[in-house]
């Protein structure tokens, strides 16, 4: 494997089948995110590729991963048994490949969601905390915190990255909850939606929110 250049893996998840993944290592790394992906976008996306090329810059190895149904093909999500299942497979590959690493567990969106689901269910070996890039708390025009209610069982330190423009997540509500989560911090970037966009109003440029979601989570992830 060449330096900062990502290895592909392969992951059996059980019923499901195998999925495709990603470990991208820094050297001297110093902490590896299992790294799940939003509803609609894959592992490959993008902001999937930039944020996790910031994190190796920062000395954090990353593992991406592709849901079941994203790697047959489908636009249609898991049912959350079985994307639960995918990410604690994950979890359990990075273990294999990082054993000398402490775990952060999340992702963007759907993955975040999916991934505090399943440690509220049990937790996952190894992981010191989960972190939420957009976290999705309620469907668009929908406002609602009913898909935080397993959240109070999560007994890890949590990282919500949130933009104050963000349809998923009105900042009335997920202000509040962060409050209400003990081991949670709430970090809100201002001017950004659901994906990090920044309007060219702002003055501000998407990759300027980048490297500023990066440097709140590598100080968080050293802090704990």
């Amino acid at each position: 494997m060449k330096p900062n250049s990502p290895q592909r893996m392969t992951i059996e998840t059980g019923k499901a089948g195998a999925v495709s993944a990603l470990l991208l290592r820094p050297d001297a790394a110093r902490a590896c995110f299992v790294f799940a992906h939003g509803a609609g976008a894959g592992m490959t996306h993008s902001f999937m590729e930039a944020f996790a090329a910031g994190l190796c810059r920062h000395s954090i190895a990353s593992l991406r991963f592709q849901f079941p149904y994203m790697e047959k093909g489908s636009k249609r999500p898991d049912p959350p048994a079985i994307a639960q299942a995918a990410v604690r497979a994950a979890v359990a590959e990075a273990r294999r490949h990082c054993p000398d690493l402490p775990l952060i567990a999340g992702g963007k969106s759907f993955g975040g969601r999916m991934t505090s689901q399943a440690q509220a269910a049990a937790p996952l070996e190894g992981v010191r905390g989960l972190a939420f890039l957009g976290f999705p708390l309620h469907p668009s025009g929908k406002p609602s915190s009913d898909r935080a209610a397993h959240l109070a069982k999560v007994h890890i330190p949590m990282l919500f990255l949130q933009g104050t423009r963000d349809s998923l997540a009105e900042t009335g509500l997920i202000e509040p909850l962060a409050k209400s989560l003990s081991l949670a911090t709430l970090h809100l970037v201002d001017g950004a939606d659901h994906s990090f966009h920044v309007l060219a109003r702002s003055g501000r440029k998407d990759g300027e929110v980048l490297g500023e979601i990066l440097d709140v989570f590598a100080r968080w992830a050293g802090a704990i």
